[in-house]
């Protein structure tokens, strides 16, 4: 009896023991998730605002970059309303950009000179647009001015966009900018602003205490519809264009997708599979069976043709789907696909409004995707106007720095849904292009593009 009850004792204590350790367990088992989710939740959050500090960065990139267009563009304007105009862009980038950059993790002693920067070129084109409101033109000094600000404006884009490649790279991280800026980039900023506002400021008291109350490939949507002809036609007839339209890509089934309505242009979508796997989406308007749009998702590995090869391509396609008389403009390039604009060219004068965009396989030349929108709005003959400013006259409207080097007539459109005639002028000021329009009628200054070049195609803005 003894011994089982000693037997009794020991088993009781060591289910004591077996109790406690299971709590114990229990126990880490709970702190260790709770420190997982913890470390979880804190990921998120720190993700989350990472995602803040690059969306605000990116914005400031963008603001920058438009400031100094802008600024480019205001410095070869030889019109005191589009010199206005650019002027209030200035602007309103300047102070967009100031709100972005007050948005990041950057001590604000570090980039001081930056905020003083775009607080310096907000109120000086500020002032300087209320001027040129008043009929007053830009003095020497002013125009000295504006140069100076885009040379710095200029630098500044250069740094940020340094920066956004070692951010995208993980050179540098929010988190090492947050605990201490990078000194390369601190030098950098200090050095953008020394000395670069005293000129400014020497003029700029003048104009204290006043307050101030993009190439056509966004084209016009022009009411009329203009290159929408013909007679309403069934989904059943749409899918027969579409077969007709894509007779060369080896389609093996159409899913009809619906009509598209309340939208610019009424049209029946289709999908479509192709023998190589491939997935393509086209789109035919209601009225007149025209194509809007039509684009694959093929993948391109290579860059096999040369520039030459694919312009010749492209425009055999265009003038076997019917449209004919088109001049490229611009282009640009991203893995191995060419994105370019072409505008209807009649007797020998541009019609921007126009515009075809085509894109294109580098390795065979495919045509992967084309969108018709402009052309299908603003198409259609023109009464060419007559022409009461001579070229020679209108070189003498334009800014004696541009450098040009062509010339020549195009229609562009306007932001009230019209159209104008203007001589179309490309030069150079400095490394700079740009292409200024002067109206073929009054001499009247209509607009300033931004030409940009590089290796991945030519662009306006």
């Amino acid at each position: 009896m003894e011994k089982f009850k000693e037997r009794m004792k020991a088993f009781g204590v060591e289910l004591r023991k077996n109790r406690i350790r299971i709590l114990i367990i229990t126990l880490l088992i709970a702190f260790v998730t709770s420190i997982l989710i913890l470390y979880k939740e804190k990921g998120k959050y720190r993700q989350s605002i990472e995602n803040n500090y690059n969306m605000a960065f990116y914005q400031l990139v963008d603001e920058i970059q438009n400031v100094e267009v802008y600024l480019a563009k205001s410095i070869i304007s030889n019109s005191p309303e589009s010199g206005a105009e650019n002027l209030t862009y200035v602007w309103r980038e300047a102070n967009m950009a100031q709100l972005y950059l007050s948005m990041l993790p950057i001590s604000s002693s570090e980039l001081e000179n930056t905020a003083k920067f775009l607080n310096q070129v907000s109120d000086y084109s500020y002032s300087l647009s209320r001027k040129t409101i008043d009929d007053k033109e830009l003095s020497q000094g002013d125009l000295d001015n504006l140069d100076k600000l885009h040379e710095y404006s200029m630098n500044l884009k250069n740094i940020l966009n340094q920066l956004s490649v070692d951010l995208n790279d993980g050179r540098i991280t929010w988190a090492e900018l947050t605990r201490d800026v990078s000194p390369a980039f601190a030098q950098q900023v200090s050095n953008i602003s020394k000395d670069s506002f005293s000129s400014v400021e020497e003029n700029f008291h003048e104009y204290a205490g006043l307050i101030y109350d993009g190439a056509f490939s966004e084209h016009m949507t022009n009411p009329e519809r203009r290159g929408l002809t013909g007679e309403e036609i069934d989904e059943n007839r749409a899918e027969e264009i579409v077969k007709e339209f894509c007779s060369d890509k080896e389609i093996t089934k159409i899913n009809r997708l619906g009509l598209t309505q309340n939208t610019n242009i009424e049209a029946f979508n289709f999908s479509m599979e192709t023998k190589s796997n491939d997935m393509i989406w086209i789109s035919i308007s209601k009225k007149g069976g025209h194509i809007v749009s039509m684009n694959s998702n093929r993948s391109v590995n290579a860059e096999a043709l040369s520039q030459e090869e694919i312009d010749k391509k492209v425009e055999s396609y265009l003038n076997d789907k019917g449209f004919k008389n088109m001049k490229k403009t611009y282009f640009s390039k991203n893995n191995g696909v060419e994105t370019i604009n072409y505008a209807y060219e009649q007797e020998g004068i541009i019609m921007y409004p126009d515009l075809i965009k085509v894109k294109v396989a580098m390795d065979n030349g495919e045509v992967l995707g084309i969108e018709t929108t402009g052309y299908l709005n603003s198409h259609t003959e023109r009464a060419i106007s007559e022409i009461k400013i001579s070229k020679e006259d209108a070189i003498k409207k334009i800014n004696s720095k541009l450098e040009v080097n062509s010339c020549r007539l195009a229609i562009i459109p306007t932001e009230y849904s019209s159209e104008i005639m203007c001589w179309e002028f490309k030069g150079k000021v400095k490394d700079r292009e740009f292409l200024v329009y002067i109206n073929v009628e009054n001499g009247k200054e209509e607009d300033i593009l931004v030409i940009l070049n590089s290796s991945e195609g030519t662009l306006t803005m």
